[in-house]
């Protein structure tokens, strides 16, 4: 059967652009080979240079970048805050030989980063972490997540005490549902609520919580006791 415009059209709207940046030549290389020919994804960019990552991006426009978390130093952690930060990408998926490292977690969340899959992950689990990222949810188990949040949990807060007091009814209910993985339309449709609603919402919230992305909210969630089911 032939494929019309249109069709075409829709492939490639349904199509994920992705960026893979890791410093191992030959993992680089198997990670593309895994990944090109897998339906839905499209591999647009690829290096091993953390300074080379921005500029890319910025030139090829992924929608996620699979991003090394093993640079030396402190570089990848930097190069995932410029593209938040300076390339306005949302879809950063982190890459790790550590996933126990909590300490490496807490920090790419914190930079930006929408979650991580471990290098010696099957090609499957990592298309899978591709298109959740690609659509705007978290990659992080929920282990992970608690560790996360024990780090960060204040170890003179009083048994018991509400750890949101500035929080209205909804806007527990908006951070709840960040903390799930939930984007700004899922929530609309969760809550019923207008997308202009819940954009404010979320705004107020992130105001109140004292964070400026996502990943920091999904962060904060969790040590609250929220956005642990489901």
């Amino acid at each position: 059967m032939t494929k019309t415009a249109s069709d075409q059209n829709a492939l490639r709207a349904a199509t994920l652009r992705v960026a893979v940046v890791e410093c191992h030549p030959l993992l680089r290389a198997g990670i593309r080979s895994a990944l090109d020919g897998t339906e839905g994804i499209d591999i647009v960019a690829e290096t091993g240079e953390a300074g080379r990552v921005v500029p890319l991006v910025r030139s090829t426009a992924p929608d996620v970048v699979l991003m090394d978390l093993d640079l030396p130093g402190s570089a990848s952690l930097e190069v995932c805050r410029s593209l938040v930060r300076d390339a306005g990408l949302t879809g950063v998926l982190g890459m790790t030989r550590h996933g126990d490292d909590v300490g490496l977690l807490r920090s790419a969340l914190v930079a930006g980063v929408r979650g991580y899959v471990s290098k010696s992950a099957g090609t499957q689990e990592v298309v899978s972490a591709v298109h959740m990222v690609g659509d705007g949810f978290m990659v992080a188990g929920d282990d992970a997540a608690r560790l996360v949040a024990g780090l960060l949990r204040s170890p003179d807060r009083a048994a018991g005490q509400d750890p949101l007091p500035m929080l209205t009814r909804r806007e527990r209910e908006i951070l709840d549902l960040v903390g799930r993985g939930y984007d700004n339309r899922r929530i609309a449709r969760a809550l019923t609520l207008a997308d202009k609603t819940v954009r404010n919402h979320v705004s107020a919230v992130f105001g109140k919580i004292g964070v400026n992305c996502r990943a920091q909210a999904v962060v904060y969630a969790r040590e609250a006791g929220m956005g642990m089911r489901g």
